[in-house]
């Protein structure tokens, strides 16, 4: 890449890298909020709940947050965990018996959905809101016609007797416990996922690339960036995100419903947002976005903890995601003002 734009790029880095401070701050306000109120907040057994409701955000947060700095959406990311489910179990039960060859071929698919939508978007210069939009109706369609089609419900047939089904599930699904703790394979995934992010974001030339593209697209690629193959690869990591989830889900019950996850798009949206991403693009943060993820899994949880009604849950979510994108935009303008201004 050229020199002159990575010696742009640090700088505005450096401006942007603390996006996630006003997430860390909320989440730190919600855990002593729930903690005072909800007496059964801090026993193991509930932190363990929390953590899990937060992993299985928090895994497509992560390239979600990518994406959104890269200036571009995914819509269809909640149902394509699905799919990728689906896939794996229809593919194991149907034809192999072997439940590895059916994640290998969902492992495919998620990335074949991934990089159609990409693929879309750099042919067609449509938004990708409108090119997601598409996949979203299309794959949820698929998901559901599909299963009737080849298992004559909405649901798959279970694949708990198949042979890999066990390794499969301590690989995508097992848990342990330690001191009442329980701590499932989705809070290490979640984890691994940070970190992986959070280097490529902050420490490669790529994640220099994906800053570039989100803040300008058309000056990113007058100076050499290449702004299609970036938004492709960002767009593969939701469909490798996908698919991890989605093993979860399927080893988790050994059966999957055709109808889930609508809507978890936009939760994995704003997961991403109140940690610190802009709807704009070009700013925002892969650590941000787990705090996000768990200022959700404390809120859902702590909510049932604390026995009130569930339906201000959405509401408050709502809030936080207001707040959140005031709070980013004034930073951010801030940074570009740089200080004293």
């Amino acid at each position: 890449m050229n020199t002159e734009v990575l010696a742009h790029e640090r700088p505005l880095r450096r401006h942007h890298s603390r996006p996630e401070l006003g997430a860390l701050l909320a989440a730190a306000v919600v855990f002593v909020f729930f903690s005072v109120v909800a007496e059964s907040f801090l026993r193991p057994a509930s932190i363990g709940t929390v953590l899990y409701a937060a992993s299985t955000i928090g895994i497509m947060a992560v390239p979600v947050a990518l994406l959104m700095i890269g200036g571009e959406f995914d819509l269809s990311a909640g149902v394509a965990v699905t799919t990728a489910a689906l896939t794996s179990s229809m593919v194991s039960y149907q034809f192999t018996a072997i439940t590895w060859v059916g994640s290998l071929v969902s492992l495919a698919v998620a990335l074949g959905v991934g990089a159609l939508n990409g693929w879309l978007l750099s042919r067609t210069g449509l938004p990708s809101f409108i090119v997601t939009l598409g996949t979203f109706l299309m794959l949820t369609g698929a998901n559901l016609g599909v299963t009737k089609l080849v298992s004559g419900t909405v649901s798959t047939k279970s694949i708990a007797d198949m042979q890999g089904f066990a390794s499969c599930h301590w690989l995508f699904a097992s848990q342990f416990t330690v001191g009442g703790l329980t701590v499932k394979a989705t809070v290490w995934w979640w984890l691994g996922l940070v970190l992986l992010g959070s280097w490529i974001l902050l420490r490669t030339r790529f994640g220099n690339w994906i800053f570039a593209v989100g803040g300008d697209a058309a000056a990113a690629r007058a100076v050499g960036v290449p702004v299609a193959r970036t938004k492709t690869c960002l767009y593969l990591g939701v469909g490798f995100c996908a698919w991890v989830l989605g093993q979860h889900l399927l080893f988790s019950f050994d059966t999957v419903q055709s109808g889930e996850g609508v809507g978890n798009e936009l939760i994995y949206i704003v997961a991403a947002v109140i940690g610190g991403c802009l709807i704009t693009g070009g700013y925002g943060s892969v650590v941000g976005s787990a705090l996000g993820a768990l200022i959700f899994g404390m809120t859902s949880k702590g909510i049932v903890y604390a026995q009130w009604n569930p339906d201000w849950f959405k509401f408050f979510l709502g809030a936080m995601l207001l707040l959140a994108a005031l709070l980013n935009s004034w930073v951010k303008r801030r940074a570009e003002r740089g200080p004293g201004r």
